[in-house]
């Protein structure tokens, strides 16, 4: 039977201790700044980070800043309009219906949208009691 949430327990854990390193040398103006030219130059929030990280020897702008990514963003007014993570299932979802455009006969591929679409509708549930997404918001049913 296949399970619609975690695939597994292998996963590293953030350390307790929520001080930014020794040995990062950036000052938070100077991270924020880096934060914002990178989601200006088309980088998502998650991408930003891993930059961050491996180039510039930042593992959390939180523990610097004491903001994360997404609330710099949303100060400067570059957060997207739809949350990162929402907006990639429904690029996936999109992939799976192309896919079953091709191979209508694909039944595991149309289970496999359904769990999809439906982590889509409790993302947008939960968007929408958070007040980011606004409440006419819709996600248009595939149908298949």
């Amino acid at each position: 039977m296949k399970r619609s949430k975690e695939k597994g327990k292998s996963h590293s854990t953030r350390p307790a201790g929520m001080e930014a390193p020794k040995w990062v040398n950036y000052k938070p103006e100077d991270v924020e700044n880096l934060v914002i030219n990178l989601a200006r130059r088309g980088f998502s929030p998650s991408m930003i980070g891993i930059v961050l990280r491996d180039q510039y020897g930042i593992p959390l702008v939180k523990t610097v800043c004491g903001k994360t990514i997404t609330e710099i963003l949303r100060e400067n007014n570059l957060s997207p309009s739809i949350p990162e993570d929402l907006n990639n299932l429904i690029k996936r979802a999109e992939r799976v219906k192309r896919h079953l455009e091709e191979h209508p006969k694909d039944k595991s591929s149309r289970r496999g949208l359904q769990l999809i679409e439906s982590k889509i509708w409790r993302l947008m549930k939960y968007y929408k009691a958070k007040g980011v997404l606004s409440k006419d918001w819709k996600y248009e049913y595939s149908g298949f």
